[in-house]
């Protein structure tokens, strides 16, 4: 397979991506991970530091950075994956202000570790720019503002007038924006490849190209492998995000939902004048979609939005079928936000997987009588909440509960999805029913009629 064509990110990462030797034969460690990504990784990261005599095997089905480690959008992001609001209605509003407070810090974390462990990931601390292009857009905006002043992170989260909006980034269309200081943009495959440079170094061992069949807990728990079994005397670990849904009893933990990239061309010095945007923070509007926008180091503009329709049974197809419409929506959408793109090439569109909860909150589970853990469920947040997840883990793992055990993803079990048919047609139904909403908002339409149900389904 050709990595390197994966990912503009993959394509550009510096080094071969020639995949690590495969498990040949059965081992035994204290801890086998199942997934080469941010999430096991980062768990393996701060196991070793806590206890470095530990052994530690991580087994990957293709090569560390392959899933969504590789293909994000390049946001290390302060928001949870759930909005302050819900954590407020769930567990009370001091919970909702630690959880916002350990996302910001978070993000100073991941920075701290790249500069320690001389992970070139081109960390850089900037901003998020949530903005409301056109009139129905801006009570979103508003609305977020009051509920951080409400929970007194107001000083992080500035709101602006259509000036200052514009003054930072000229969108057209542009209504008003939230500001939000501490986040982070990084390239997303350096860190997951230097991420697993540093554990290798500390002592853990990755086989790449090896697929995990099963996991078994209990006494003696292990990752059954084609190529070998990897006994674990202290614990197993799914950490395979949107791929768990493939793992057998892990089937209906996580829903795979598809989302898609395109990129332009280096812009010029002019285009770069007229669109502003000179501090590079994170761009991201208020559809229901979901959009994300990331200035890259070589002056290209990154846009994503979701992608291919959910697929029955869970499958994670790699070259998704009918996506052309969608990558040529995205082009338009973007060249209508910044006319100065009228002329501008795309090099570059991508789609990858990203792991979704029944109830879109991450879970961090560890059960020390079945010696099994797992953290899942970043709802396309994972650059920073992977780290998180894994440091709570990590702890778990070890007997040594800390006040991060005490936020919401911690020990939070989700909800199974729906069983196939279900599922698919629940799933499809939302996702159409968010088209139909943006639809109607951006031309100015009432809302659909089954907008309150689409919107009570999706509810977290």
């Amino acid at each position: 397979m050709n990595f390197q064509g994966i990912s503009y990110w993959l394509e550009t990462v510096g080094e071969p991506l020639t995949p690590r030797p495969s498990l040949k034969g059965d081992i035994e460690v204290d801890v086998a991970i199942l997934g080469g990504g941010y999430s096991g990784l980062w768990t393996a990261y701060y196991l070793l530091q806590q206890e470095p005599s530990l052994e530690i095997a991580i087994v990957e089905r293709e090569i560390c950075g392959y899933g969504a480690s590789g293909r994000n959008g390049g946001w290390c992001s302060p928001r949870f994956p759930i909005n302050p609001d819900v954590v407020e209605r769930r567990h009370g509003a001091d919970v909702a202000r630690q959880t916002v407070e350990a996302m910001f810090a978070t993000v100073a974390e991941v920075g701290e570790v790249c500069a320690r462990e001389n992970i070139d990931a081109q960390f850089r601390t900037n901003g998020i720019f949530s903005f409301a292009r056109g009139e129905a857009q801006v009570a979103a905006v508003v609305g977020a503002h009051e509920l951080y002043e409400r929970l007194g992170l107001g000083a992080k989260n500035r709101l602006l007038n259509v000036d200052e909006a514009r003054e930072r980034v000229n969108i057209s269309g542009i209504r008003m924006a939230l500001h939000t200081e501490g986040s982070g943009t990084v390239h997303p495959a350096k860190l997951v490849r230097g991420l697993a440079r540093t554990v290798e170094r500390k002592g853990a061992a990755i086989y790449e190209q090896t697929t995990v069949r099963r996991m078994e807990t209990g006494a003696r728990p292990a990752l059954v492998t084609d190529n070998g079994v990897v006994r674990a005397r202290r614990a197993v670990i799914a950490a395979g995000e949107a791929y768990l849904s493939k793992v057998p009893g892990l089937e209906r933990t996580v829903l795979p939902m598809s989302s898609s990239i395109v990129l332009t061309e280096p812009l010029s010095d002019a285009q770069w004048r007229e669109i502003g945007w000179a501090e590079g923070d994170g761009l991201g509007s208020q559809a229901y979609t979901v959009d994300y926008l990331t200035k890259t180091d070589d002056g290209r503009i990154l846009y994503g939005s979701r992608g291919a329709p959910y697929y029955y049974g869970s499958e994670t197809k790699e070259m998704v079928d009918g996506l052309d419409g969608v990558l040529e929506q995205m082009r338009a959408r973007l060249r209508e936000w910044f006319p100065p793109l009228e002329s501008a090439k795309f090099t570059h569109a991508w789609s990858g997987y990203l792991g979704v909860t029944r109830d879109w909150t991450p879970s961090v589970v560890f059960d020390a009588d079945a010696k099994s853990g797992r953290l899942c469920g970043y709802t396309g947040r994972g650059v920073a909440t992977s780290n998180l997840a894994a440091r709570i883990l990590s702890s778990k793992i070890l007997g040594r509960e800390t006040a991060l055990s005490r936020l919401p993803l911690s020990d939070h079990q989700p909800p199974a999805w729906e069983p196939e048919p279900l599922r698919w047609l629940g799933v499809r139904y939302i996702q159409n029913g968010f088209k139909r909403m943006d639809e109607a908002r951006d031309s100015g339409r009432p809302a659909p009629l089954d907008a309150a149900i689409v919107s009570r389904l999706s509810a977290p």
